[in-house]
């Protein structure tokens, strides 16, 4: 009973005495606060509304934007484009970067510390600089196109951002090359927890490096399989950045993802639709939300598995 008086009293005292501790992390608050919180929590609300954005208030009008947008081809044409990012993106960089990890992760492997460098530097660029640049490499008279000409691979370039067939595939691919090096950062962390006398005892058994991936490396991976998957599929549908740089959303719509979208519809019209901008990114908020809670359900389903270990 004198438990939680105590502990209230001891809080406030630590308030009292360390206060020039909090005033530091006072502008992250009301930054954060600022431009974090209130946007997320007015979207909501400006969703329901008719507004442009240049009255100081809008007119409250229910669930019409969200009728409107389910009969939107524009919206479901990006909302198709950010789902097909998604399942084609997910599995290239979740497989490669497994492939990667573990040749990586194996001692013999020569240069392995470059080579795991070199895979991570695009991590750490800006996705917009790295969207600026392959807009000149994928160029029709670019680096890319030459190789292919002079090999013979391909007759005429080829306008991978230009093309309206080509341009979406284009971004998944600098957006897996940019992102593959913390994906195989998890990987080589994952492989790390296997333990080796597994592997000796199974070359002892006379199992070959396939065997020992089917039967030793990939069983104890799948936990971690779910949990990367799953980090993967929320980083699939933030792309804003490098989209916008690469293609812009076109030509005519064909890269256009959802985040994109919502961009264009607040901005870029050439009347301003907030309101209905806000409701695209509350249905885009709830998908995301949606991964994120498979993402907290497969982290304590790991966890559970790891502790009956």
């Amino acid at each position: 009973m004198t438990a939680t008086p105590h502990r209230e009293r001891s809080t406030l005292r630590r308030l009292r005495e360390d206060w020039w501790i909090y005033l530091f992390l006072l502008p992250t608050v009301v930054g954060y606060g600022a431009y974090t919180v209130y946007p997320l929590v007015a979207s909501w609300w400006y969703a329901f509304l008719d507004w442009p954005g240049f009255a100081m208030r809008g007119t409250f009008i229910g669930l019409a934007n969200f009728k409107l947008l389910w009969h939107d081809d524009l919206f479901w044409n990006a909302f198709t484009n950010s789902l097909v990012f998604l399942i084609i993106s997910v599995p290239l960089r979740v497989g490669l970067a497994l492939a990667l990890a573990i040749v990586l992760n194996r001692p013999s492997t020569p240069f392995r510390g470059l080579f795991r460098t070199l895979l991570f530097l695009p991590v750490v660029t800006t996705g917009a600089i790295v969207g600026v640049v392959f807009t000149l490499i994928l160029d029709a008279d670019g680096p890319v196109n030459l190789a292919l000409v002079k090999t013979a691979l391909i007759e005429e370039p080829v306008n991978f951002l230009g093309n309206a067939g080509t341009s979406l595939y284009s971004a998944i691919g600098v957006w897996v090359w940019k992102w593959l090096g913390i994906t195989l950062i998890y990987w080589l962390a994952a492989l790390q927890t296997i333990p080796h006398e597994l592997y000796e005892a199974a070359r002892i058994d006379g199992a070959g490096p396939w065997r020992e991936f089917r039967y030793i490396t990939l069983p104890l991976l799948v936990p971690f399989l779910l949990i990367i998957t799953l980090i993967d599929m929320v980083g699939a549908l933030n792309v804003f950045d490098l989209v916008m740089t690469l293609t812009g959303g076109g030509p005519a719509f064909s890269s256009e993802v959802i985040e994109v979208y919502i961009y264009r519809t607040a901005f870029q019209a050439t009347v301003p639709q907030l309101g209905y901008a806000s409701a695209a990114a509350v249905l885009f908020g709830l998908l995301t939300m949606v991964l994120a809670v498979l993402q907290a359900i497969g982290v304590r389903s790991v966890r559970r598995g790891m502790a009956a270990r």
